[in-house]
């Protein structure tokens, strides 16, 4: 299951809402500012992301840059703390699944949360020929 770490207020969170309910792509929203995420969610975040937390704190964030925060002098386990009080030093959106994490809506980069079976399909079927992706004569050729 995908999950999306949202805030209320985020325009590109709302984008990827849209975007997964216009793909019928089934998703679980969780508002960061409503729940604190707790250590084996951010865990599972920056074990997935390429850059560690550079990947999902926003160093211009208020709270650090008034504070002078230094992230870099921090061990992961006070980091996964300050964020956990600070939630909105997180960028968002981001999107989770079982393998994969995206950071911020990027038209073409979402893609890769469409189910394997419905991109192919969507490649080597015209939308006439192929009215529900992934059920194309094509995509089951193509595994």
């Amino acid at each position: 299951m995908i999950k999306i770490y949202t805030s209320p207020s985020c325009s590109s969170c709302r984008k990827v809402k849209k975007w997964f309910d216009e793909q019928k792509i089934p998703y679980e929203e969780h508002n960061i500012f409503a729940t604190i995420l707790d250590e084996k969610e951010l865990k599972d975040i920056l074990f997935k992301s390429e850059n560690g937390f550079d990947d999902i704190i926003s160093t211009r964030s208020k709270i650090i840059k008034e504070n002078n925060i230094d992230l870099e002098a921090m061990t992961v386990s006070e980091l996964i703390d300050f964020i956990q009080k600070n939630p909105s030093i997180l960028k968002r959106p981001i999107m989770v699944d079982d393998r994969r994490i995206q950071v911020g809506y990027n038209d073409e980069e979402i893609r890769i949360f469409i189910p394997r079976a419905r991109r192919l399909a969507e490649r080597y079927c015209s939308a006439e020929e192929c009215e529900k992706f992934g059920d194309c004569e094509h995509a089951q050729n193509c595994n």
